[in-house]
């Protein structure tokens, strides 16, 4: 599986796989079965028990075409909607473990994703995706003609590693946190210490360690040469005072 690196934004170059052409396509089938199940059943309720099909014999042409489009609305601006609502991903990529990122490190935009829907005018409705099953295979990262105008990469989020053996253990009640300036970091930056984190402790990447620890203490302005804490316990409190300042298990 191929990878990408992506340097963030505290300066850090991590590896992520890349998201496969068959996990994106399964995912956009996935995504395109929940749209065809939404407009027969909408259709069903609209005609069955509202009587559509009664009020439409009596308009026009325009005026029930206008009513068709209002009705299927949602499928259109489907994948538009929810990547910017859940970070990257929709049901499919979620199902397929795959997300949208943007190739500079930084979480993708509302304009990132709408730069990527209108090209899916090209990419996907125009010769059946065949112009963006080309792009994907044709270019490094996989990316179709609208991740590449975007900025963005579509990455695999499938890991072997569970967090909770690696990292995080239940905060108990009792739990006293050490760094209240974690509160500084934003749910992205935790989410790239920990993914990096991660990853050099897969490979026992020391180097990385370091390097994450000391921009770390950087960012945060912390000295703490003076106490005992190694490396890896002090990125491992960083992250547990992170869930017990903002409740969040990133």
């Amino acid at each position: 599986m191929s990878q990408i690196a992506i340097n963030t934004s505290q300066n850090v170059n991590i590896n992520f796989n890349i998201a496969s052409v068959g996990d994106r396509i399964l995912a956009f089938f996935i995504d395109l079965a929940i749209k065809i199940a939404y407009v027969i059943v909408t259709l069903y309720i609209c005609f069955e028990f509202l009587g559509l099909g009664l009020i439409m014999n009596g308009l026009d042409q325009w005026s029930q075409m206008a009513i068709y489009i209002a009705i299927t609305f949602p499928i259109h601006i489907y994948t538009l909607v929810l990547e910017s609502l859940m970070e990257g991903q929709t049901p499919g990529k979620k199902v397929m473990k795959i997300r949208v990122v943007k190739i500079d490190g930084y979480q993708a935009s509302f304009g990132d994703y709408l730069i990527r829907w209108i090209f899916r005018l090209i990419d996907i409705l125009m010769m059946s995706g065949i112009i963006g099953l080309i792009s994907m295979i044709a270019s490094k990262n996989n990316q179709r003609l609208g991740d590449i105008a975007s900025g963005t990469a579509v990455i695999s989020l499938k890991n072997n590693i569970n967090i909770s053996h690696t990292i995080l253990e239940n905060i108990h009640d009792d739990y006293i946190p050490t760094f209240p300036q974690v509160i500084a970091l934003s749910d992205n930056d935790m989410r790239i210490i920990k993914d990096n984190y991660i990853k050099a402790l897969r490979v026992d990447d020391r180097q990385i360690i370091t390097k994450l620890s000391n921009k770390i203490k950087s960012i945060l302005k912390l000295d703490i040469e003076h106490t005992k804490m190694t490396e890896r316990q002090f990125i491992g409190v960083v992250i547990k005072d992170y869930n017990y300042y903002t409740g969040k298990d990133i």
